[in-house]
């Protein structure tokens, strides 16, 4: 599977480094980035904003680009499938223009993947509270990682019934707080991020170019190009002096590492509408060893935010309860494995 996992990585890196820093272009492409750069702060004016990501390709296409794999490696089909019909939604709204919210502002905001037959997983953050559901005997058929059936539940682990059943249950953020301090997790502080985005932005304004291929009825298309390994390496060649302000246990790639980086031109088409931000979107396929002609379209697109409300009739559990490594939204396997 490193044959997906790769180009999906490395593009999607690309993606949120050409619209995080799109208006810090050269002087020839500064009209272009700029547009791309105030679509992007467009976004922030919004009180209500939704993210979905999705692989908008056939199976087909997906095994045909997967052939390349190393033995071992092969993508099955039922895979293939999964992820082409897989859809991640992010949603947020808030009292304010999101720019200027604070945590107090925020109404509601959450997660939803879905599959071809519905919602697959969701949580969503309200108030005091986090709220998970899931469909775990589709998870479990999709991912080909069977989860336990409330009958094989141990007694310690008795509150996760709901979970089991497909309901919806709710954690006190006071207590994933406090689990997430005691397992050592950190957030990077704003200065270290600032430190980033500068370091980033000079990158990005020395390897990167953007050009408008135009439109009609108020859309266009604009273009962000550069050579994908050369980017990379000078971005983190710019975030190795700031290690020790990073989170403890953050591990940058070496030189090495990054010399295994696809050294192709990546594209990221950024669509919009009125000035507006409507779409993101990335061949994969480009970034493959052998791309045979395959298209692979990695794509973001943005709207209003979907349901962010507290459900009605969530079983509260304890937040020791819920962090354990079988857990899909805890473990791991929502968050990396898909």
């Amino acid at each position: 599977m490193t044959a997906i996992r790769k180009p999906l990585t490395a593009a999607g890196c690309a993606a949120a480094l050409f619209a995080g820093t799109a208006a810090c272009g050269t002087v020839e492409n500064l009209t272009a980035g700029q547009k791309v750069d105030r679509a992007v702060e467009g976004l922030g004016e919004q009180k209500s904003l939704s993210f979905e990501l999705g692989l908008q390709a056939k199976p087909a296409a997906l095994m045909k680009l997967a052939s390349e794999a190393e033995p071992g490696e092969e993508l099955p089909p039922e895979f293939a499938k999964l992820f082409t019909e897989l859809r991640v939604k992010l949603s947020v709204e808030s009292k304010k223009p999101l720019a200027d919210s604070g945590e107090k502002d925020l109404v509601g905001m959450g997660m939803r993947v879905s599959g071809a037959d519905g919602v697959l997983a969701e949580f969503r953050v309200v108030g005091d509270f986090t709220y998970y559901r899931a469909d775990m005997e589709a998870l479990g058929e999709a991912m080909g990682v069977p989860f336990p059936t409330v009958d094989e539940l141990p007694e310690s682990e008795k509150e996760l019934r709901k979970v089991l059943e497909g309901e919806w249950v709710k954690v006190d953020n006071s207590e994933l707080e406090q689990s997430g301090k005691r397992s050592g997790s950190e957030e990077i502080d704003t200065k270290t991020q600032q430190k980033i985005l500068k370091a980033v932005r000079g990158v990005v304004a020395r390897e990167v170019t953007f050009s408008s291929k135009g439109g009609s009825d108020g859309t266009e298309q604009i273009v962000a190009k550069a050579s994908f390994r050369d980017l990379l390496t000078g971005v983190f060649d710019k975030l190795r002096p700031l290690a020790d302000d990073l989170p403890a246990g953050t591990e940058l790639p070496t030189n090495k590492d990054l010399k295994e980086a696809p050294d192709k031109k990546i594209a990221v088409n950024f669509s919009l509408k009125n000035g507006d931000l409507t779409r993101v979107s990335v061949n994969l396929a480009a970034l493959a060893d052998k791309p045979k002609g395959a298209r692979l379209p990695l794509v973001l697109t943005f709207g209003k935010a979907s349901d962010v409300s507290a459900p009605s009739g969530a079983t509260e559990v304890p937040a020791e309860a819920f962090m354990g490594p079988g857990n899909p939204f805890t473990g791991g396997m929502l968050s990396g494995g898909f």
